[in-house]
């Protein structure tokens, strides 16, 4: 990275990024981690992939309401409202709780939690539908 960023910064970065419609390696740490509410956990690879199906899932709008940002040592909490229309035209809105730990001025591992009932029935079936083209 060019310039270095705070760790804030970077939690940042990380929803600007999602919503330009995936997370570039520059922002991760080779060995990145993550964990999500429904699929526990996955490598950064993988986990660059499902942000980039979530942009695809909400091509039109899509943003995140960073309602709080916490900042302690290598780690950042993030509260946040997730507003988008899906591909269907149907509205999407998720609370989230994200919990970030960073390393050496990178994302090394995210934690995303969310209300996985609101997931299993708008973004699911949407995803399954998406991977089967």
């Amino acid at each position: 990275m060019a310039t270095h960023k705070t760790n804030k910064e970077l939690a940042r970065a990380y929803f600007d990024a999602v919503i330009a419609g995936g997370l570039p390696d520059e922002l991760l740490t080779e060995d990145m981690t993550a964990w999500t509410t429904l699929g526990g956990d996955t490598d950064g690879k993988r986990y660059q992939a499902m942000a980039a199906m979530l942009r695809r899932m909400c091509p039109e709008h899509l943003e995140f309401d960073i309602r709080a940002l916490t900042e302690e040592e290598d780690r950042v909490v993030a509260e946040v409202v997730s507003n988008a229309t899906l591909l269907t035209g149907e509205p999407y809105s998720n609370t989230y709780v994200f919990v970030f730990h960073m390393r050496d001025g990178r994302i090394a591992h995210v934690a995303e939690h969310f209300n996985a009932l609101i997931v299993m029935e708008k973004l699911t079936p949407l995803m399954k539908q998406l991977t089967a083209r």
